[in-house]
């Protein structure tokens, strides 16, 4: 709210010349898009589907790879990969965005309930309509929830897939993988590799991504 805050204040934003260097500017996410490219092309892309499970809190690497999909790339899944704070698992589930408490853990870049590139997605997903995504960003700030339209939701979940990870298979994953390839992951790629497991399937490459 303080950042969005800042960028609305047009005056104090036009006189500091304010810029956001994380995935709330459309340059990181440009830039985002291309591995998704480069990744798909050495795996076999385009002849073949790839798919890709994503740690995600704020949804902006995840939202770069939509908008490779969108451009052509041919992929097959996309995941969302959580920890405990599940926010956007319990929403493609339910079909209901509703804030809950934050609870810390080792993955603390997904320790949010405020996904700001979700707000791209229902642009995308409500036919960039962007007074139903003004009217659902409403009711958050003024309840903590809102919910997805039929229409909406159907298309989100034709192109995403979710899931979560406690604190205890994350440590489980970092032990296991270390124990079977030397590779040392962190906690936020060890969620990924966790849910991507879930997810994988024979017929296409699943490319986890270390954020």
């Amino acid at each position: 709210d303080l950042v969005k805050g800042m960028f609305n204040d047009v005056a104090f934003r036009d006189r500091v010349k304010l810029s956001g260097v994380n995935s709330i500017n459309w340059a990181r996410i440009m830039a985002q898009i291309v591995y998704y490219f480069t990744t798909a092309i050495a795996l076999g892309g385009p002849d073949r589907k790839i798919s890709f499970t994503v740690p995600t809190g704020n949804f902006g690497d995840i939202f770069a790879g939509y908008v490779a999909k969108r451009m052509g790339l041919p992929i097959d899944k996309l995941v969302v990969a959580t920890n405990e704070n599940d926010i956007l698992a319990r929403t493609l589930k339910t079909g209901r965005y509703e804030m809950r408490g934050v609870r810390a853990t080792t993955s603390p870049s997904m320790d949010i309930q405020i996904s700001s590139n979700f707000e791209r997605l229902l642009f995308e997903a409500n036919d960039r309509d962007p007074a139903e995504v003004r009217s659902a960003m409403d009711s958050l700030k003024q309840s903590g929830s809102f919910a997805i339209r039929e229409k909406a939701l159907k298309a989100i979940r034709k192109e995403f897939r979710a899931g979560r990870a406690s604190e205890k298979e994350v440590a489980k994953t970092i032990a296991k993988t270390l124990e079977e390839t030397g590779y040392l992951l962190d906690p936020h790629s060890a969620i990924g590799v966790f849910v991507a497991a879930k997810h994988e399937k024979a017929s296409a490459p699943m490319v986890t991504l270390a954020t």
